[in-house]
C-alpha cells in the first residue's frame, strides 16, 4: 500500500481497503466491488464541484486510491447545488436518484470523517446549499 499523505486529522492512516469497508458497511453494499464503484463515481463528482485549498486538504487526507479519483477531474464550471450534483451523477452513471443519493450519502460520510470537522465546515462553505445532508450533517441556514 500507499503511505498516508500528511495532514490527517480525521480517521488517521485509513487505507484504501478500510475506507471501502466503511462506505461497503455504511451502504449496506454486498460487495466491496459495488463499494469502490460507488466511492469512484462520488468522488469523481466531488472532483468536479471542490477547489481551492479545500481540495488539496481533502486529498492528503483520503487514502492515495481514493485522492487521485478525486483529484483526476478538472473542476466544472457550472456550481451544482446539492440536488444537482445527485441528479447530475445519476445521469452519467445511468442510475436512479434515489440510488444515487443512497450511494453519494454512503461515500460523503466516510470523506467526512477523513476530513476531520474543520475541513468538512471549510468545504460545506464552499460548495452550493444542498451538501451538508449528502455528507450527514445537518445543513442550517438562517431565517428571512
Amino acid at each position: 500500500m500507499y503511505p498516508q499523505l500528511g495532514l490527517t486529522r480525521g480517521i488517521p492512516g485509513m487505507t484504501y481497503d478500510e475506507m471501502l469497508e466503511r462506505v461497503r458497511y455504511e451502504g449496506a453494499y454486498s460487495t466491496r466491488e459495488r463499494a469502490e464503484e460507488a466511492v469512484r463515481h462520488v468522488l469523481a463528482a466531488l472532483g468536479r464541484q471542490l477547489t481551492g485549498d479545500e481540495r488539496v486538504e481533502l486529498s492528503a487526507r483520503l487514502p492515495i486510491e481514493a485522492a487521485l479519483v478525486l483529484t483526476g477531474e478538472i473542476p466544472a464550471v457550472e456550481r451544482l447545488s446539492g440536488w444537482g450534483f445527485v441528479k447530475e451523477l445519476a445521469t452519467r452513471t445511468g442510475g436512479t436518484p434515489a440510488t444515487t443519493r443512497w450511494d453519494t450519502g454512503a461515500v460523503l460520510s466516510t470523506v467526512a470523517a477523513l476530513a476531520g470537522p474543520e475541513l468538512l465546515a471549510r468545504i460545506l462553505d464552499q460548495l452550493p446549499s444542498g451538501y451538508a445532508l449528502l455528507f450527514g450533517r445537518a445543513e442550517l441556514t438562517q431565517a428571512a
